[in-house]
């Protein structure tokens, strides 16, 4: 196996020589680029619906509404180059993109493709200390935003946060806007022509710099290729079963995994219509997937128990052209599952990746049975194992005792999920990579995981290495009480955390949203509830805090460390 070699600042490309040669020559890895593979889909369905804004979208930011077809898509991407050429952006030179999911947010992927520039996507919720973070580690040349996001200004808070080097340009409104011209321009044209004829982007290259979430909150910065992208949204598209001319329904940031790797790569790499959705208002997002005829989806969790609990919503609706529908960032209920997969009829598929790399999923084929897909990943690229299809033969994985590189192959022994493979980050930007991968170049993902199932042919997520609560000796996963009461029907959203006590070291805390025009079930309910669900006794909560929402990152996943000092503020 190809190690990784450091990524101490900024380069063009990260990977090793030897680690092109190898995944080139399996396969896995080749010449295609993001732009190029728009080329591809121009000519073979150019006046085909490429992407489309949100209906709500003029209640969110400036501009027109857009729907672009590849055609379009391709001259605004190429436009908004030479207009990026123009203002001194080239060939490496690193771009921090803060916007919504807008249609300017797909273009600038496409125009930074197209003349080798490095795109860094950020969460429209970072501030000014993680903007500040981003500059110290990227030294970007500018950043592409928009005036507001509703009430908040996002230039503004940019601007404060960088230096008087760093330009901010806004999208449609303020000093010096871009703008989206879909229209043939003949000048902008032969400008990036001309430039094209002495620069190349290599499939190589740093396409992508997207930002950890992280459990301290500071951001670290993770390049990844155009490779690497392409592998995943193989991955991705095999999983969501896309077909040529799908329509997809993205409502998560483009700037992270789930959507890169779900949506973006594969609706250019397969050739379906993307759907914009952002931020996450159910009866538009419903309402989308009816009018505009959506064939894949990925809904967050604690959406999807909620339809489930409502068949009278979900029944309001015609929801004929959608095949099935797409989860992760946290573990599913199964009654969830056996609900949309045999009420329904809308299967549901289990994700589980990173921005880093990792690319596992659980569909109705590999995992027929709600509990299996709810919880356990099939050990794709393992040897001996019964799957097939790209992933199987992409990825590597195994699972090592906590802090060693030994491998451990038996059931039932907690370990940490190591990775490999053509979807996987070199490093991350700057320092601190000392321990992130083996010294024979596995990534270390800091997942607990177990080897599962009957045959053991699964891997079950029971946290990560630092999330487990240690309650008297006894090691707890906050993962698996998580689901057990989301499914309580008194419950909306729920996490556990852990909370200091002098004689056990830790002990548990509930976390919980009440269902919506209900209260919140009392500590002894939810303890008899999770008694009978079968939790051990050891495991219960002696503790809760009822909130109206769970503290969440930009990405939507649960941060335990906030709610721990939460719970210790609480009291």
């Amino acid at each position: 196996m190809a190690t990784q070699k450091p990524v101490d600042s900024m380069a063009l490309q990260t990977s090793a020589q030897a680690r092109i040669d190898n995944l080139t020559r399996l396969g896995h890895w080749g010449s295609q680029t993001m732009h190029g593979l728009l080329d591809l889909r121009v000519a073979d369905m150019a006046s085909e619906l490429a992407v489309a804004d949100a209906p709500n979208r003029n209640t969110l930011v400036e501009g027109d509404n857009l729907r672009l077809n590849f055609s379009q898509l391709q001259r605004a991407a190429d436009n908004l180059a030479a207009d990026l050429l123009e203002r001194g952006i080239g060939f490496g030179d690193a771009v921090l993109v803060q916007l919504p999911n807008i249609a300017e947010l797909v273009v600038c992927y496409f125009a930074c493709s197209r003349i080798g520039a490095v795109i860094s996507p950020m969460p429209v919720q970072y501030g000014a200390h993680e903007i500040g973070v981003a500059m110290q580690q990227l030294q970007p040349k500018a950043l592409l935003s928009v005036v507001a996001l509703k009430d908040k200004p996002l230039a503004e808070v940019a601007r404060k946060a960088l230096p008087d080097s760093v330009a901010v340009w806004t999208f449609n409104a303020g000093d010096h806007a871009l703008r989206i011209h879909a229209e043939a321009d003949p000048v902008r044209s032969a400008r990036l022509q001309g430039y094209l004829k002495q620069k190349s982007p290599d499939a190589n290259d740093i396409f992508t710099v997207c930002w950890t979430s992280g459990t301290t909150g500071t951001p670290k910065g993770v390049p990844r290729s155009h490779n690497m992208w392409l592998a995943t949204g193989r991955t991705s598209s095999e999983a969501g079963q896309y077909r040529r001319g799908d329509r997809l329904l993205n409502p998560f940031p483009v700037v992270n995994m789930a959507a890169l790797g779900g949506f973006l790569v594969p609706f250019v790499l397969v050739g379906c219509t993307l759907v914009l959705h952002h931020p996450f208002e159910p009866p538009v997002f419903l309402g989308q997937i009816q009018q505009e005829k959506i064939t894949f989806t990925i809904v967050p969790p604690a959406m999807l128990n909620q339809l489930a609990k409502a068949p009278e919503m979900w029944n309001r609706f015609d929801f004929s052209e959608l095949r099935r529908i797409g989860s992760g960032s946290a573990p599913l209920s199964p009654w969830m599952i056996n609900v949309f997969d045999n009420q329904y009829g809308k299967p549901i598929v289990n994700f589980y990746g990173s921005n880093e790399g990792i690319s596992l999923n659980s569909t109705p084929e590999s995992a027929p049975e709600p509990e299996v897909r709810a919880s356990m990943f099939p050990r794709l690229g393992c040897p001996n194992m019964p799957w097939t299809g790209a992933s199987h033969s992409m990825v590597s994985n195994k699972i090592v005792r906590v802090g060693t590189e030994e491998e451990i192959t038996a059931p039932g022994e907690p370990g940490e999920l190591l990775f490999a493979g053509p979807t996987v980050f070199d490093g991350y930007l700057g320092a601190g990579n000392e321990d992130v991968f083996t010294s024979d170049g596995w990534f270390r993902t800091g997942d607990l995981v177990e080897i599962c199932g009957e045959p053991p042919n699964y891997y079950r997520i029971v946290g990560r290495c630092k999330d487990i609560i240690n309650r008297g000796g006894m090691k707890i996963s906050p993962a698996e009480i998580d689901v057990m009461l989301e499914s309580h029907p008194g419950i909306a959203e729920a996490a556990v955390c852990a909370y200091p006590d002098e004689d056990l070291g830790e002990k548990i805390c509930a976390c919980v949203v009440a269902a919506a025009g209900g209260e919140a079930p009392g500590l002894a309910g939810i303890n008899e509830f999770l008694l009978q669900q079968g939790l051990a006794k050891f495991k219960l909560p002696e503790r809760i805090m009822v909130l109206e929402r769970l503290p969440r990152n930009p990405l939507g996943k649960v941060q335990r460390h906030v709610l721990q000092e939460m719970v210790k503020d609480h009291g």
